[in-house]
C-alpha cells in the first residue's frame, strides 16, 4: 500500500510543481496587466487633460501648462516647468505652481500664473549657463537633494530658498529637444525628493516628450491651415481681380484665359476702357510664382487702371507704370507686360511691349510676329526705360493672340519647351478650323495640356479678332 501512494506522489509532483508555477506566473500576468490598464488609464487621463488645455484660450501654451500640472500631481512636485530648445537655448513653453528657477526679481511674478509665465518664456537659458544650462551640456538627468548648497544655482534671486530640485532631459532619437524639471518635494516639505519621485519623473519625460511631439505637430497643421487660409484669400482677391465679363466692343471681339501652376496666378490680363474709341487690353507676367507674384500684379493692375484717366500714348502709359513699380518694389521684382491700344473708329492696333512675348497675329492665313523692343517692368529707372510701339490696321478677319511664356515654355517628358514655332502654328490651325475665340483657345490650350509633363508655370492667353465682313 505505502509503495501506491509513494508512485502517486511521484506522479502529481509534477503536476503540482507545474500548477503552483502556472498560478505565480498567473498572478504576475495579472500584475503586468493592472500595472499596463494603471498607465493606460494614466495616459488616457494625460491626453485627456492636454487636449482640453489645447483647446483654451491658451492654445499651445494651455496644453503645456495642463501637461507640467499632470507631471507636478504626479511626482508630488510643488512646481514643474517644461523647456524646449530653440536653436541652440533652452525657453520655457510650459509651468505650473510656484517656480523658483526665474531670473526676475519681481515678486509680484509669483502671484500670477502669466506674469510668471511670461518671465520665464522671456528667458534664454544657453549651453553651460547654470544647472539647466549644465543638462543641456551633460544630457544627464540629475537629483539635487538641496539646490541651495549648489553653486550652479547662484544666478537665481531665490537661491536660498530653494529646496529639492530634479530634472530630465528630452531627447528624440538622440537629439535634445527640452527638459523637464521639478522643484520642491511638496509631500515631505524640506525634504530631498526621493529614488522612487525621480524615477517617476524619469517615466513621465517620456509622455511630456510625446506631448511636445503632439504639440509640433498641431503647430504645423495650423501653420498649413493658416497657410491655405491666406492662399484662398489670396486666390479669391486675383479672381476678383480679373474681368468678370469680356468687352462687347462693336465688330472686335476679345476674350481670355489663365491657368495657374500653384495656389495663385503670377499671369494677369485686364481690359481697360480708355475713351469711347479706345480700349487697353494688358496682359502681363510676374517673375516668380504664388503670393508674392500675385501681389505684384495686383499693384500693377491697380497702376494701370489710375493711369488710363490720364492716358496719352501707349510708349508713355508703360514709361509711367515702369517708373511707379521702380519706386515702390524690390530691385528683385518685376514683371513684363503686353499691351494693345485697339482704335475701334479706326480699325487699328497699336501694340507695345515691356520684356513680355511677342504679339501673333493671322490674317489671309498668314502668321505675322510683332516684336517692339522694351525692357520688364520695375527694373530700369525712367531715364534708361524706353518703350517702342507698333501700330497695324486691323483687318476683318484678323485673330491676335497675346500670350505667357508659361505656353511656349511649356516642357514635355524630356524637357524639350513646346517653343514658339509650335504656339504659332498651332494657332495658325486653330484659326484655320474657325470657331469663336474661346474654341480658338481651348484648342491651342488643349495642345500644350497635351505635350508638358507638368504645368510648372502660368499660362495665359488673350486673343482679339476683327469679326466684321472681309
Amino acid at each position: 500500500m505505502a509503495w501506491i501512494i509513494v508512485v502517486l506522489v511521484i506522479l502529481l509532483l509534477p503536476v503540482a510543481i507545474t500548477a503552483v508555477h502556472f498560478w505565480r506566473r498567473s498572478a504576475e500576468l495579472a500584475r503586468l496587466l493592472d500595472h499596463a490598464n494603471e498607465r493606460r488609464r494614466e495616459i488616457g487621463s494625460f491626453l485627456n487633460r492636454f487636449s482640453t488645455g489645447l483647446q483654451s484660450e491658451e492654445g499651445v501654451a494651455g496644453a503645456m501648462h495642463a501637461a507640467a500640472r499632470h507631471v507636478a500631481e504626479q511626482t508630488d512636485a510643488e512646481a514643474v516647468a517644461i523647456y524646449e530648445m530653440a536653436g541652440d537655448e533652452l525657453r520655457a513653453i510650459g509651468v505650473c505652481g510656484t517656480y523658483p528657477l526665474v531670473h526676475s526679481t519681481n515678486k509680484v511674478l509669483f502671484s500670477k500664473h502669466h506674469h510668471l509665465f511670461e518671465a520665464l518664456r522671456r528667458e534664454r537659458i544657453a549651453p553651460g549657463q547654470g544647472f539647466l544650462g549644465g543638462i543641456v551640456v551633460t544630457r544627464q538627468a540629475e537629483l539635487v537633494p538641496d539646490a541651495s548648497a549648489d553653486t550652479r544655482f547662484v544666478e537665481y534671486p531665490e537661491y536660498s530658498t530653494l529646496g529639492s530640485v530634479m530634472a530630465i532631459p528630452l531627447l528624440r532619437d538622440g537629439m535634445l529637444v527640452g527638459v523637464v524639471c521639478a522643484a520642491t518635494n511638496r509631500r515631505r516639505p524640506g525634504s530631498s525628493f526621493s529614488e522612487a519621485q525621480f524615477e517617476r519623473l524619469r517615466l513621465l519625460s517620456g509622455q511630456v516628450l510625446m506631448v511636445q511631439n503632439l504639440v509640433q505637430v498641431y503647430s504645423e497643421i495650423s501653420r498649413r491651415e493658416r497657410i491655405d487660409q491666406e492662399l484662398e484669400f489670396a486666390r479669391h482677391l486675383q479672381m476678383s481681380l480679373l474681368p468678370s465679363a469680356f468687352p462687347a466692343w462693336d465688330q472686335f471681339s476679345i476674350d481670355a484665359y489663365t491657368r495657374s501652376a500653384k495656389e495663385v496666378n503670377g499671369d494677369f490680363y485686364d481690359f481697360v476702357e480708355i475713351d469711347n474709341n479706345r480700349l487697353l487690353i494688358i496682359i502681363g507676367d510676374a517673375c516668380g510664382k504664388g503670393i508674392p507674384a500675385c501681389m505684384l500684379t495686383a499693384m500693377t493692375r491697380s497702376f494701370a487702371r489710375s493711369l488710363a484717366d490720364n492716358f496719352t500714348t501707349l510708349s508713355d502709359f508703360l514709361k509711367q507704370v515702369n517708373n511707379k513699380l521702380h519706386r515702390d518694389t524690390d530691385a528683385d521684382r518685376f514683371i513684363t507686360l503686353g499691351c494693345c491700344l485697339l482704335d475701334r473708329s479706326n480699325s487699328l492696333i497699336e501694340f507695345g511691349r515691356a520684356g513680355h512675348t511677342d504679339l501673333v497675329t493671322y490674317v489671309h492665313d498668314h502668321i505675322r510676329i510683332v516684336s517692339p523692343d522694351g525692357t520688364a517692368l520695375g527694373i530700369l529707372p525712367d531715364d534708361f526705360a524706353t518703350f517702342d510701339t507698333i501700330c497695324l490696321a486691323f483687318e476683318p478677319g484678323t485673330t491676335l493672340m497675346m500670350f505667357s511664356d508659361g505656353l511656349s515654355e511649356a516642357l514635355d517628358k524630356n524637357a524639350e519647351e513646346f517653343g514658339i514655332e509650335r504656339l504659332t502654328e498651332v494657332f495658325r490651325r486653330s484659326c484655320e478650323q474657325g470657331g469663336t475665340p474661346q474654341v480658338i483657345m481651348d484648342r491651342i490650350l488643349n495642345v500644350v495640356a497635351d505635350f508638358e509633363e507638368e504645368q510648372n508655370d502660368d499660362q495665359t492667353i488673350v486673343l482679339i479678332r476683327h469679326t466684321g465682313k472681309i
